[in-house]
């Protein structure tokens, strides 16, 4: 028996003029969707975080993946059509500036599952590769 990827549901309409899904006062195409769109990568762990949160808020699996390290890398990302991410809140950060090559962040990500509200609460994992910032790994948190 072959094993099929599930389809994605369609993305939330996100335009470059709608608002920034990772929270902060700017709109989509000036803040998280320059970074996935164009050659500009995140300049601290931080940015990284808030452009990763968008991204599975769009479901650009090929950001994901370009922004995760080589040696925690999935082959891809399984979206799950029946979850929505509803909003990012940073809690704490750690080192992951333009000075450092390692930072954490914490954060609590909202979403709702097939109606239910959930959080991911999560400090995150952060390293520079070839200069740029990447997802390394993270663990859960209570």
């Amino acid at each position: 028996m072959s094993r099929r990827k599930t389809r994605p549901a369609a993305a939330p309409a996100v335009t470059a003029e709608s608002p920034c899904p990772c929270g902060l006062e700017a709109a989509y195409g000036a803040c998280c969707g320059r970074f996935h769109t164009g050659p500009a990568t995140a300049p601290t762990a931080e940015l990284l975080m808030r452009s990763r949160y968008s991204a599975f808020v769009v479901r650009d699996e090929p950001y994901l993946l370009r922004t995760w390290a080589p040696e925690t890398r999935p082959g891809d990302v399984d979206f799950d059509p029946a979850l929505r991410w509803t909003g990012l809140a940073i809690e704490d950060t750690t080192d992951g500036t333009a000075f450092h090559q390692h930072g954490t962040v914490t954060f609590r990500a909202h979403y709702t599952q097939a109606g239910t509200p959930g959080e991911l609460h999560e400090r995150s994992r952060f390293a520079r590769h070839d200069g740029a910032w990447v997802y390394v790994d993270g663990d859960f948190l209570a």
